[in-house]
C-alpha cells in the first residue's frame, strides 16, 4: 500500500509533461528511498496495464521510472524487464510509447537512451517520427534483455483465481474518462464508481491498490496443536501462571441502555413529550456512562439541538470528559444560527467551563450569519437574539468583552437601528 503523501508526490511527477525525463528521475530518487522503490514501481506497472487510466504523457513518465529506477544494474536484474519488453512489443500500444522503450533499452536502430532523457514527454510525442524506427520482434528482445532464467515461484491454481482490485466498469463506454469509468475495490469493500478528476482517481488507486488482488477465501478447519515438548516455548494459555482480565460486563442487562438509545433516536426526529424527557434525563443521571452508548454522534448533534435543546445540553455536559468532545463543539459552532443553538450554548456557558476559543468562534459565526442573511425580517430577529445573548454573556462575565470589542462594536454600529443593538452598544461603552 502507498500512503497519501507518497501517492500525491508520485502523481505530481507523472504530471510533469513539460519537465525533462532526467529531472523527473532526479526528483524521484531524491524524494523516495530505495527501500520503497519496488512498491512504487509495482503500483505504476498496475496502472500501466489499463491503457485508459493514464494520459499518454503520464504513461511515458511511468515507463521512464520503471526502467531508470534499476538502470544502474543489468537489464536482466530489473524486476520489471519482462513487463517493459512486453510493452515494447505490444502492437496495440502507441508507436511513440514502444519507441521510447526501445531507446531506453538501447535496442539496435533505436538510438541512445541518454538523448531521450533530456527531452520532456510533450516534446517527445510531438516530435516523434514513426517512419524512423524499425521494431524488432519480441523473441529478439527477450533473448537480448531477459537472458537470466529465473525459476517461477510456486503458485497454486486457487491463488490464480484472484482478481485485480482495479477493473473496468462494464456499464461505461470505453471512450469515457478514467475518472468516471473505474471501480475502486478494497479487500472486503463493495465496488463503487470513482469520482473527481483524473488525478484524484489515480491518487486514490495508488493509495488503495492491494498488489495481491482479491482472492477467494479457502475455508478449512484449523489444524490441532501438537503436544508441547520439554524445553519448548509454551503458548499463553488460560492457566494459573497468568493473570487474566475478564469482561464482567458480558451478559449484563442492557435493557436500560436500549431505552436510552430509543429515546435519543426519537429525539433526533422531533420534540419529546415531558414524560419522555424526564425518563431520558433520569436514565442518564442514574448511569452517566450510558451517554457513550446512546447512539449520538457529532454529525447528528444539530438535529438534537433543533428538536430537543435541553436534552442536547444534558448530553453535552455528560460528554465533557469524552475525547470526542472537541468534535461535538466543532459541529455546534458551525451549525446554522438559531434560537435553539444559542440557548444550548448559553446554558453550557453557565454549567461548564467552555473553551474560550469555542465561545469566540461561535460569536464570530453568529455575527457573520446576521450580516449575510438577505431576508430583512429574519435578519432583524436574529440580530435581536444575538444582542440579548451577548448581553447575557457579558453580564455573567462568561467572556472578556475586550477580546471581541472591535468586532462586537462594529456589529452594533451596523445594526444601530435595532433597539437591542443600541442597548448592547451602550453596555460596551459603560465597560470601557
Amino acid at each position: 500500500m502507498i500512503n497519501v503523501d507518497e501517492s500525491t508526490t508520485l502523481c505530481s511527477l507523472l504530471n510533469g509533461e513539460q519537465t525533462p525525463f532526467d529531472e523527473i528521475m532526479a526528483d524521484f530518487n531524491s524524494r523516495f528511498a530505495p527501500s520503497i522503490c519496488l512498491r512504487l514501481c509495482t503500483a505504476l506497472a498496475t496502472l500501466l496495464e489499463d491503457k485508459t487510466m493514464l494520459r499518454p504523457s503520464q504513461r511515458l513518465v511511468a515507463l521512464i521510472i520503471l526502467h531508470q529506477s534499476y538502470s544502474s544494474q543489468q537489464s536482466s536484474a530489473n524486476p520489471f524487464i519482462s513487463f517493459i519488453v512486453n510493452a515494447a512489443c505490444d502492437e496495440a500500444a502507441q508507436k511513440y510509447e514502444r519507441a521510447l522503450i526501445l531507446q531506453l533499452l538501447g535496442a539496435v536502430g533505436a538510438g541512445t537512451g541518454k538523448e531521450v532523457l533530456k527531452q520532456c514527454a510533450a516534446d517527445y510525442i510531438k516530435s516523434f517520427d514513426p517512419t524512423s524506427l524499425a521494431f524488432p520482434s519480441q523473441e529478439q528482445l527477450q533473448e537480448q534483455f531477459c537472458n537470466v532464467v529465473v525459476p517461477e515461484p510456486y503458485n497454486c491454481l486457487f491463488r490464480n483465481s484472484s482478481i485485480k482490485n482495479v477493473i473496468p466498469d462494464p456499464d461505461v463506454p470505453r471512450n469515457c474518462d478514467a475518472s468516471s469509468s473505474q471501480f475502486d475495490l478494497e479487500p472486503g469493500a463493495k465496488p463503487k464508481i470513482g469520482s473527481g478528476s483524473r488525478d484524484e482517481t489515480i491518487a486514490g488507486h495508488l493509495q488503495n491498490l492491494s498488489l495481491e488482488g482479491l482472492g477467494p477465501q479457502w475455508i478449512r478447519p484449523a489444524p490441532p496443536r501438537l503436544p508441547v515438548q520439554d524445553g519448548e516455548l509454551v503458548w499463553l494459555m488460560p492457566d494459573n501462571n497468568h493473570e487474566l482480565l475478564w469482561d464482567y460486563g458480558m451478559c449484563a442487562d442492557t435493557s436500560r441502555g436500549a431505552a436510552v438509545r430509543d429515546l435519543i433516536a426519537k429525539a433526533l426526529k422531533g420534540p419529546l413529550v415531558a414524560a419522555e424527557q424526564e425518563q431520558l434525563l433520569v436514565e442518564l443521571t442514574n448511569d452517566p456512562k450510558l451517554v457513550y452508548h446512546c447512539g449520538l454522534t457529532p454529525r447528528k448533534l444539530p438535529e438534537l439541538v433543533e428538536n430537543n435543546p435541553l436534552i442536547a445540553v444534558e448530553v453535552l455536559i455528560k460528554l465533557m470528559n469524552s475525547p470526542e468532545i472537541s468534535e461535538y463543539f466543532t459541529v455546534l459552532v458551525n451549525m446554522e444560527m438559531s434560537l435553539y443553538s444559542m440557548e444550548v450554548v448559553n446554558r453550557l456557558t453557565t454549567a461548564v467551563d467552555l473553551p474560550t476559543e469555542f465561545v469566540h468562534m461561535y460569536i464570530t459565526n453568529c455575527i457573520s450569519s446576521c450580516e449575510n442573511i438577505k431576508d430583512k425580517y429574519m435578519q432583524n430577529r436574529l440580530v435581536r437574539l444575538l444582542c440579548v445573548f451577548l448581553q447575557s454573556l457579558i453580564r455573567n462575565k462568561i467572556i472578556n468583552v475586550q477580546d471581541l470589542f472591535i468586532e462586537v462594536q462594529a456589529f452594533c454600529i451596523e445594526f444601530s437601528r435595532i433597539r437591542e443593538a443600541a442597548a448592547l452598544f451602550r453596555l460596551l461603552k459603560n465597560l470601557e
